[in-house]
């Protein structure tokens, strides 16, 4: 189950908060303190092909697309 979606239940739950307790005790997505997950890109929230270097943030499609922007050249 994703972020996103598991809060789905929570409509058929409401009448029973018993069990709502218990799932949301098992079913909600983890506090991380660590890994790829924490590293989004600031531009469109991708947390893959992050570029951290320089304090950039980014990930490798927003990059490519503001690199003339923020100073970068392409060497070929």
């Amino acid at each position: 189950m994703t972020t996103s979606d598991w809060r789905k239940m929570f409509t058929q739950l409401n009448a029973k908060p018993v069990k709502k307790a218990k799932y949301t005790k098992h079913n909600q997505p983890r506090t991380r303190s660590c890994g790829v997950t924490l590293r989004k890109c600031k531009n469109c929230g991708r947390d893959g092909g992050h570029i951290n270097k320089y304090g950039l943030h980014l990930c490798r499609q927003c990059f490519r697309e503001m690199a003339l922007n923020l100073g970068f050249k392409k060497y070929s």
